[in-house]
C-alpha cells in the first residue's frame, strides 16, 4: 500500500472513535445479551454479526429463531429488511469509484456497508480525494466491522455475569440505535411517514401474529405509505 493509501486508510479508521460507531459498538453488546436470553449460541451470534453485519436484519433473525418461524418466512422477512441496502448502495458507489476501480473491489467492500458506515460516507467521503475513496472507507468499516464481531463474541459471555437489568439496558440500546438511525438517514417526509406508520402498526399487529408481526407491519405500513405518497404526487401534478 502507498504512502497516500495508507495515509486516507488510517484516517478512516480514525472513524471508529467517532459517536456513531461506539454507539454501535455498546448497540453490538446488547445484541449479545438479546442473543443470550434469546437462546442462541455464543457461534450463532458471531456467525450472524460478521455474516450479516445488519443489526435489523440479525435481530429479526434472532427473533424468528426463538419463536420457532418457519425457515421461509424467516427468510423473506429478513430479506425484505435488508432490500434498503440497494438503494443505499446506487447512492454511495458513485462517490467510491473511479474508472479504474475493478467490480470484484466494490462487491467485496459492499459487505460492510450498513448504516453507520454509509451515513458516515456520504457525510465524509466529499472531503476524500476520489482515488482514495475506497481505501477511506475500508479503513472505517472493515476495522469497525471486526471490532463489533470481537464485542459480540466476548460480550456475549461476560454479559451472564453482568445484572438483568445492565444487559436489558445494553439490549435496549440496539432498537433505539436502529431508530435513530433511520430517523437521521431519511432524506424526504414520506420515509418518516413511512417509518412512523412501521412504529404504529408493529405493536397493533403483534397481537394477531406475534410471529410475523414485523413482516406484516413492515409490507403493510411501506405499501400503504407508498400508494398515498403516489396519491399525492399525482393530485399534485394535476393541480399545476
Amino acid at each position: 500500500m502507498s504512502s497516500p493509501a495508507l495515509y486516507w486508510f488510517l484516517q478512516g479508521t480514525r472513524g471508529i472513535a467517532s459517536l456513531p460507531a461506539l454507539i454501535l459498538m455498546a448497540s453490538c453488546a446488547g445484541f449479545a445479551a438479546l442473543a443470550l436470553e434469546s437462546g442462541l449460541t455464543r457461534g450463532h451470534a458471531v456467525l450472524m454479526t460478521a455474516g450479516i453485519w445488519a443489526l435489523p436484519a440479525q435481530i429479526i433473525l434472532t427473533g424468528a429463531m426463538h419463536t420457532g418461524l418457519n425457515i421461509v418466512a424467516a427468510f423473506l422477512a429478513v430479506t425484505f429488511s435488508s432490500i434498503r441496502f440497494m438503494p443505499m448502495l446506487a447512492a454511495l458507489v458513485p462517490e467510491m469509484r473511479t474508472e479504474r476501480t475493478p467490480l470484484w473491489k466494490l462487491l467485496l467492500i459492499s459487505h460492510f456497508v450498513a448504516i453507520t458506515s454509509w451515513v458516515f460516507a456520504l457525510r465524509y467521503v466529499r472531503d476524500v480525494p476520489r482515488e482514495y475513496r475506497l481505501t477511506w472507507f475500508t479503513g472505517f468499516a472493515v476495522p469497525l466491522t471486526a471490532i463489533n464481531t470481537v464485542i459480540v463474541a466476548f460480550g456475549y459471555g461476560l454479559l451472564s455475569a453482568f445484572p438483568p437489568i445492565l444487559s436489558a439496558v445494553l439490549a435496549f440500546m440496539t432498537p433505539v440505535y436502529f431508530l435513530l438511525s433511520m430517523w437521521g438517514s431519511a432524506r424526504d417526509v414520506m420515509t418518516r411517514v413511512s417509518f412512523i406508520t412501521g412504529l404504529v402498526l408493529g405493536p397493533a399487529v403483534t397481537p394477531f401474529a406475534p410471529q410475523l408481526d414485523i413482516f406484516y407491519a413492515g409490507i403493510g405500513g411501506g405499501t400503504a405509505v407508498y400508494l398515498a405518497d403516489r396519491w399525492r404526487r399525482k393530485r399534485k401534478e394535476a393541480r399545476s
